[in-house]
């Protein structure tokens, strides 16, 4: 699959850099480049690119590039091109998980870093068993098998389908996902448990904040979250007494869950 491309940077050697690397590979096609927010926006907008090379740590700080650029998109489009983050600044990367970005490369810029990005931006291109359920489009593409979701709202329609059963759950009544083998058990907070038969890494792939992996057993629905226990490594789900295990390779994403409910409504005592 082709991608069109801009390239948003103050750095003029930086975005010749880019360029280079990207003029490698067949896939990418430049539309334009900027040094500033505001040119930025306009240029997205003019051109639609499907992707975008962003520095978000810019030497001069009156072009104001910053993360702030995608919440600026999000007052025009409804489906934002995938974000590339290209910068110096290692310290940078835990704000840019809020921000669900496609990826976050460490200048200098290397070819290896673009060879993964097009494997990764490949990957997604083949989820063929993903779809966006919209209530205004009808005529979707048919799936052989079990998943359609929507990925452009915090709630969505998750459906489990099974010879000839769909089976449709909305998002928010998912507590957790529970790795069983080659399948999946989805456990709603009504109690009942559906098995999907896909992988847990199937899920962690096809799925966003709220739902975080924790383990190589779990993924949890923050929302559903009403205690973690660091020192035991555990999440506890509201009005439960489940406690979901979490490990030492996942600890990033439980810091990011607390640093989440510390940046919302929340008095510490």
């Amino acid at each position: 699959m082709n991608y069109t491309y801009i390239i948003i940077d103050d750095d003029p050697e930086s975005v010749l850099k880019t360029k280079a690397i990207a003029s490698e590979f067949s896939e990418l096609n430049f539309l334009a480049s900027t040094d500033n927010y505001a040119d930025g926006v306009n240029l997205i907008l003019q051109h639609t690119p499907k992707l975008i090379f962003l520095e978000i740590d810019p030497n001069d700080k009156t072009s104001n590039l910053s993360l702030q650029l995608i919440n600026g998109l999000l007052m025009y489009l409804k489906e934002l091109p995938k974000i590339v983050i290209t910068t110096k600044n290692k310290d940078l990367a835990f704000d840019c998980i809020k921000y669900e970005v496609t990826d976050y490369l460490l200048k200098p810029l290397q070819v290896i870093d673009f060879v993964k990005l097009m494997h990764k931006l490949n990957k997604y291109n083949t989820e063929d068993e993903i779809v966006l359920v919209q209530k205004t489009i009808h005529k979707e593409k048919q799936l052989p098998e079990d998943i359609l979701l929507n990925k452009n709202r915090k709630s969505f329609i998750l459906c489990v389908k099974s010879y000839g059963d769909h089976r449709y759950i909305d998002s928010n009544e998912i507590c957790y996902f529970q790795a069983d083998n080659n399948s999946t058990d989805i456990h709603l907070k009504n109690g009942e448990m559906i098995t999907a038969f896909k992988t847990l890494k199937h899920f962690e792939t096809v799925l966003s904040n709220p739902f975080i992996r924790i383990h190589n057993s779990y993924i949890v629905n923050r929302n559903y979250i009403s205690r973690i226990h660091t020192g035991n490594s555990l999440c506890y789900i509201k009005k439960t007494t489940i406690k979901l295990p979490f490990s030492k390779s996942y600890k990033t994403n439980v810091d990011f869950i607390i640093s989440e409910f510390a940046n919302e409504n929340y008095i510490e005592t």
